[in-house]
């Protein structure tokens, strides 16, 4: 029976990270291999790294300015065979472990992620939701909860090194190696992330058009190469976040 390391990307997550771990804990009850979770403690000035370890986590102190090298600091510490991500905000179903050992068993998939669904509804959300089920849907780059093969990862050089967007250009990263193996590139076909809503009970539940409408210059500036922007406006929605 193959083990699974579950990483845990999280700066302070004192609210959140306890709900998380238990989560991984109700899928690893179901799920007859070893399951170890780790906690990457990004910038941490709150009680997450105690919470994790009392939770029987393992912690690993990181201080990236960048998803993807906190993620991927926690795949270098990873024991075991197959690796699985989620966001120290969100919660898996309690068949997740168990079906993605399924699927990698299964032989025909390199890895995939998996449907979002938010914890809460409104409007507006069911719009987000919408837009990330046709997307999704259209592209095949499926995200949220990654997972594959601790060996994959290691193959394809770990998460995308890049501020912003790195699960779209790793799931591509993926799907390009699975094809050379001869592998799809998939998605869990009967458990999902609950993806949080902490930010738009915090900040509105129309808050990305708004960041959009708003902030339509930068994210111009950045798509014609000037980032500088685009940086400062994720440290502030993500790296430095603590909603």
């Amino acid at each position: 029976m193959k083990s699974i390391s579950v990483i845990i990307p999280a700066h302070n997550e004192e609210k959140y990270i306890k709900r998380c771990i238990d989560s991984i804990k109700r899928a690893g009850s179901v799920f007859p291999g070893k399951t170890e979770i780790i906690v990457v403690c990004n910038r941490c000035t709150d009680k997450t790294e105690d919470i994790a370890k009392q939770n029987g986590a393992v912690v690993v102190l990181n201080e990236d300015r960048c998803i993807a090298k906190v993620r991927n600091a926690g795949i270098s510490a990873a024991a075991g065979d197959i690796i699985v991500t989620i966001d120290a905000d969100n919660r898996m179903t309690k068949g997740t472990l168990r079906e993605v050992y399924v699927l990698l068993k299964d032989g025909r998939y390199i890895g995939g992620g998996a449907p979002i669904r938010f914890e809460r509804y409104s409007f507006p959300l069911w719009c987000n939701d919408l837009l990330c089920r046709i997307s999704f849907g259209l592209t095949g780059l499926y995200s949220g909860i990654f997972w594959a093969e601790k060996a994959t990862f290691d193959a394809i050089g770990g998460f995308a090194d890049i501020k912003a967007m790195e699960d779209v250009a790793t799931a591509k990263l993926l799907k390009k190696y699975g094809k050379k193996q001869g592998k799809k590139y998939t998605t869990l076909k009967k458990n999902y992330l609950i993806n949080s809503t902490r930010k738009y009970d915090d900040l509105g539940d129309w808050l990305y058009l708004k960041l959009m409408i708003k902030n339509a210059g930068t994210l111009i500036k950045a798509a014609m190469g000037d980032k500088s922007g685009l940086d400062k406006l994720l440290d502030k929605m993500f790296y430095d976040y603590n909603g």
